[in-house]
């Protein structure tokens, strides 16, 4: 049983000017990651247990795709990277809380102008903290692209190929406002030119809209 795991964090008891570290084994971050390894058996079980629920669909759009295409597809690579999207598309549905005027799909036409977060992460002097914008503004419209948003934005090459990574999509003028703020306007960090702005399609508008609501 994991929860038989005792674990001792550090604990410091003040007396006077003096301190005294009482026994520790390990620190908090360590303590969870160590009952995570107890566990990552059973999670992976179940893990698997729901890919083998749904894998007779996949082996059957799979020997489809290939007797449609060629024997130059790989059934065994497409379920692959079926299963890989899945957990992909799971790890971005985290829970948001879609409120407030910057989550309003009334702000989105076909004028309005994107950039990736990594962009703007860069742009406004966060760059050596990958996805810190995202922790310190809440509060923004993100907008986590599946796999043929991602095909779109790397063949219109607005991003590299990710190999699996997430890839999220803010609005450029969220961010524009941002950089007027007092938090950046004069941090010699700032580098909007990172942001390398571009127009999204419809059909990806309209998947953000539902996102929003």
């Amino acid at each position: 049983n994991p929860w038989n795991i005792l674990i001792k964090h550090r604990q410091i008891q003040r007396r006077g000017r003096r301190s005294q570290l009482a026994v520790s084994f390990t620190d908090p971050a360590v303590s969870m990651d160590l009952l995570r390894a107890v566990l990552q058996p059973n999670i992976n079980e179940e893990i698997q247990g729901i890919f083998n629920k749904y894998m007779k669909f996949f082996q059957k759009a799979a020997q489809n795709v290939r007797d449609n295409v060629g024997e130059q597809v790989d059934p065994e690579q497409l379920i692959h990277e079926t299963c890989r999207n899945c957990l992909e598309q799971a790890k971005a549905t985290e829970p948001v809380k879609r409120e407030g005027p910057k989550w309003d799909p009334a702000r989105l036409n076909e004028t309005i102008t994107f950039v990736l977060g990594s962009r703007a992460n860069k742009a406004l002097g966060m760059g050596g903290t990958r996805g810190r914008i995202y922790i310190k503004h809440p509060e923004l419209f993100k907008y986590a692209a599946d796999p043929q948003d991602k095909q779109w934005l790397t063949e219109q090459l607005h991003m590299r190929a990710t190999g699996g990574k997430m890839a999220y999509l803010l609005l450029e003028e969220d961010i524009l406002d941002l950089a007027t703020t007092e938090d950046y306007r004069d941090s010699p960090e700032l580098k909007l030119d990172e942001l390398k702005s571009f127009a999204a399609p419809v059909w990806m508008i309209e998947k953000m809209k539902k996102h929003m609501e």
